[in-house]
């Protein structure tokens, strides 16, 4: 059933009709290549948009503050379950509105105001949460930081030595702009040599982790955070996942009451669509695919004479730096914005410039591979990349490039109006 169809929606509210249709043309006819972003299926924008938006639910599934949860409560131990099932853990908590809230109920469970954290540096590929000084994280706990080396790879020596100074009552591990293998066994020997809590996050490659094609912070992290949109191709939320009991009670304490009221049953409902989407053996498929695409992606730009940190990608992203170059991530992202490919501003290692100009861009394949774009199509767009990128001031040449990108674009079409 749908409760509301774009014709109804239309005649309510017109304007807002418009710039929703303005927005499905742009993601359609753009390549949306920000590492970030994926495209859901219907199925998932369906439950999103059921009659779940309307319950309250606060609480946890059979143990309830509200009446009439009986289906809130299948729909969300449904949710639990598959998310068990997928990780290979004991216990998840499928609430958290987002990965920020998923990683602030972890430091608000485990810590004390004023607690060491030792996370990766902004700068170097980490998150705002994993201790930045403008985040919650970087402002309520004492933060510390390890980085990469000139290799753009982290040195795990290095991290151990940190870690043996620092003290920290927790190590996260986990990155938003790293694109090689996190190493959670060798990071676990590590917490364990400072009897520090080991935390992984793993936002950006949970739907690697989960297709086998990155290794699994389980059962090396005591608790893993991660988002259920990336690439996962979920809802836009957050989940928490352990196998330590103790830790679970925590965990479901912080974030509700601690941080939490209602839980958005109609977002829980549509991460229990996509958790099925993802145990359907086809999910290993668009995983590998995924690593494929953003390894080609790679080989051209560095064949093009540009700089991606640590020489390469073993996830879904690469990272560009413009350290060596006559402009910004900034110029970048909007050269290639006119182009139609749209990407994200970064900051790199050894950044020299503020994080509103930035020397680097984060590309990701994504949500071009789950529009079905393979090999043959990444090499083409890469060279697209390059020759905007050689060409950064030429606007006609930008023009140009956009339609035939837009031309590529229309065979790879994932949603039209009667799917949304």
């Amino acid at each position: 059933m749908r409760y509301i169809t774009e014709e109804n929606l239309k005649v309510a509210d017109s304007e807002v009709f418009e710039i929703i249709e303005a927005e499905l043309k742009r993601q359609t006819n753009h390549l949306e290549m920000i590492a970030s972003e994926n495209f859901t299926s219907p199925a998932v924008m369906q439950a999103m948009g059921s009659v779940f938006t309307n319950k309250y639910a606060e609480g946890y599934p059979y143990k309830r503050y509200y009446g009439g949860c009986e289906q809130a409560d299948k729909v969300e131990q449904l949710a639990i379950d598959r998310a068990c099932k997928i990780f290979g853990c004991k216990f998840a908590n499928v609430q958290p509105h987002s990965g920020s809230q998923a990683n602030g109920a972890v430091y608000a469970a485990l810590l004390k105001a004023g607690d060491k954290i030792l996370g990766m540096d902004l700068s170097h590929g980490g998150h705002l949460t994993h201790g930045s000084k403008p985040s919650f994280s970087g402002q309520n706990y004492s933060a510390f930081y390890y980085g990469v080396e000139l290799d753009g790879r982290i040195n795990y020596d290095k991290v151990a030595e940190i870690a043996k100074i620092v003290q920290p009552k927790i190590i996260v591990c986990g990155a938003s702009a790293y694109a090689r293998e996190i190493d959670f066994k060798r990071f676990r020997e590590i917490a364990d040599s400072v009897n520090a809590i080991l935390f992984a996050d793993i936002a950006h490659i949970a739907g690697l982790v989960a297709a086998g094609e990155h290794q699994s912070p389980f059962p090396h992290a005591h608790v893993v955070t991660t988002t259920t949109h990336k690439t996962l191709r979920g809802p836009r939320g957050g989940m928490v996942m352990t196998d330590d009991e103790e830790i679970a009670k925590k965990i479901n304490s912080a974030i509700f009451p601690g941080l939490q009221g209602g839980p958005l049953v109609h977002v829980i409902a549509a991460k229990a669509v996509a958790f099925k989407e993802i145990l359907d053996p086809k999910w290993k498929d668009y995983a590998k695919q995924v690593k494929a695409n953003a390894k080609v992606l790679g080989e051209v730009l560095v064949k093009r004479g540009y700089d991606i940190v640590s020489g390469g990608t073993d996830n879904h992203l690469v990272l560009v730096s413009f350290l060596n170059k006559p402009f910004s991530g900034k110029d970048a992202d909007a050269a290639l914005g006119d182009a139609g490919i749209t990407v994200n501003k970064n900051t790199v290692p050894g950044e020299t410039r503020s994080p509103f100009v930035t020397s680097g861009i984060r590309i990701g394949s994504p949500a071009l591979t789950a529009r079905g774009m393979k090999e043959k199509e990444f090499e083409f767009i890469a060279n697209k990349i390059c020759d905007v990128l050689d060409n950064i001031e030429d606007k006609e040449l930008h023009k140009k490039i956009n339609k035939e990108l837009e031309e590529l674009a229309s065979n790879f079409v994932i949603y039209n109006s009667s799917t949304y």
